[in-house]
């Protein structure tokens, strides 16, 4: 993960926060081969991901499809054996607690390293406030 990093050009901090664009939703057996969501709330964009994958057990899923980690507790939430990578990796481990530790963090992160994915490449001749803007919340 951390050559994939550098070869973006992304901080590992950037590139956890992009690799886990998909905590919003949940795997489909029918698609992935993969079963169940990452999170207790899927359609919400939070910090419950990294909190989750520090704060619960977490063990092998027992079942006939391919690896994948089960929550202990509930027996609801799975992780992927590259989640687990990002707790195993200390370059990767210091940015998981950062981001369980403070949502605005994570979303400020998320939301600089998404669009640095989306313009990756693009030659802007714009300004900075011309480009994509991501926000905890719609302005009144």
């Amino acid at each position: 993960m951390l050559t994939l990093s550098v070869s973006l050009n992304l901080k590992p901090g950037y590139f956890s926060t992009c690799t886990n664009n998909y905590i919003l939703g949940r795997c489909h057996h029918d698609r992935s081969g993969f079963e169940g969501p990452w999170t207790f709330s899927p359609t919400v964009l939070t910090n419950d991901y990294y909190r989750l994958l520090l704060e619960e057990k977490w063990g092998w899923k027992s079942w006939s499809g391919p690896k994948q980690y089960e929550d202990k507790t509930t027996k609801t939430l799975m992780m992927l054996p590259t989640d687990m990578a990002l707790i195993k990796d200390p370059k990767f481990l210091k940015h998981v607690e950062r981001y369980a530790k403070d949502n605005d963090v994570f979303f400020k992160e998320f939301a600089d390293a998404t669009v640095k994915l989306f313009e990756l490449g693009v030659p802007f001749k714009s300004k900075p406030e011309d480009r994509f803007i991501f926000k905890p919340k719609v302005d009144a």
